[in-house]
């Protein structure tokens, strides 16, 4: 069918698909490319989106279509207990830009299966099943992940998986406990882990949190809270995942968020990026962790855990990261958009002056 017309497309959408985010966008989009989107009717549209915050190395970039071709004429789809030769060079080429402690990874689809499968994992080693997580928090929309989750998705459904407990979020521009003046001491975190301790059961099992959390207002966790916090976790048991969905691969300056802290988390997940536009998402942990759920009988299967497609899309991610050097190009580019907002913010007094300073752009 020719959808000539803005009101006959609509009108097609309105009578068969599921509103499952608001209103549909104005526009249909008839192929993307590098930056741009192309519409329909001919416009060319600057996607600073990125499409889902995936497509962060271009739309359609030529690796990871010539990759796409290459594994289209190999495997598209496998048994679940069957691996291929790029899921296994996939495992290898991640955990080498890891440190020790990030061993194991599996890979997956989405960054809610990705949490899903972290936080089951942590419940299957540590025997607790409590899951702590930061107010305005975004970690997903399946069960477990959407549990964790404290972002405006949670009114209507009936209650959350039991066992979910929520920190406040270090906000220093609206400090939750009203302490801090735009610079935060980590109070914030001492009152609500204690806020934690009396609301649990003592059956902790992982605190969940983003290292910059997007959903809640561009919230970063600084060294020193992290720090923190991770002493924290460990006086109480509890593993602590890091989800870079939207923090790893290059985009803010390193390769992954956590090298900014001494210390890597004890799980790891990561989407977006990884895929660059395709659904690809991986858990990681460490060896201990692994063996624990393994020796338990862990089960966790998809239809479409460690499919090869996605894999190969997942190396030329890698390729891309390293061979464009995308961290050092994030660095390079976020310091001229700073300077340039800054440039803004003497123009124009609509800008709050009165917040804290601009940190390191995000991409």
């Amino acid at each position: 069918m020719d959808l000539q017309t803005l009101e006959q497309w609509q009108e097609i959408a309105d009578d068969t698909l599921i509103r499952y985010s608001g209103t549909f966008s104005p526009i249909l989009v008839e192929k993307a490319q590098g930056a741009y989107i192309y519409t329909h009717d001919g416009q060319a549209i600057l996607d600073f989106t990125s499409g889902q915050m995936c497509a962060v190395f271009g739309h359609n970039h030529p690796e990871m279509v010539a990759a796409l071709k290459q594994g289209t004429a190999r495997a598209i789809h496998l048994l679940s207990t069957m691996l291929s030769p790029a899921v296994v060079e996939l495992g290898r080429q991640l955990i080498s830009l890891l440190p020790d402690g990030l061993d194991r990874c599996v890979f997956l689809n989405t960054g809610s299966e990705s949490n899903e499968l972290a936080i089951r994992m942590a419940k299957l080693h540590t025997g607790g099943f409590e899951v702590v997580g930061f107010s305005g928090s975004w970690h997903g929309m399946t069960a477990g992940a959407q549990s964790s989750t404290y972002s405006l998705t949670r009114r209507g459904y009936g209650p959350a998986i039991p066992g979910n407990l929520m920190l406040p979020a270090p906000y220093a521009y609206r400090c939750p406990i009203k302490h801090c003046a735009g610079s935060c001491d980590n109070s914030c975190l001492e009152v609500g882990m204690k806020m934690v301790d009396q609301q649990s059961v003592g059956a902790g099992a992982v605190l969940i949190a983003e290292p910059v959390m997007s959903a809640a207002g561009i919230i970063e966790l600084s060294p020193s809270y992290y720090q923190r916090l991770r002493e924290l976790c460990q006086e109480r048991g509890l593993l602590l995942i890091l989800d870079e969905a939207q923090t790893g691969l290059g985009r803010l300056g390193t390769q992954f968020a956590f090298e900014a802290y001494d210390s890597p988390p004890d799980m790891l997940t990561l989407s977006k990026t990884l895929g660059g536009g395709l659904p690809l998402a991986a858990a990681v942990c460490n060896a201990e962790v692994e063996q624990s759920c393994h020796d338990k009988g862990f089960i966790y299967v998809t239809s479409h855990v460690s499919d090869p497609i996605c894999a190969a899309v997942g190396l030329a991610s890698l390729r891309i990261l390293q061979q464009e050097q995308m961290a050092e190009q994030a660095q390079k580019k976020g310091a001229y958009l700073k300077t340039q907002l800054q440039v803004l913010q003497e123009k124009h007094e609509c800008i709050n002056r009165q917040g804290p300073a601009f940190t390191r752009a995000r991409f």
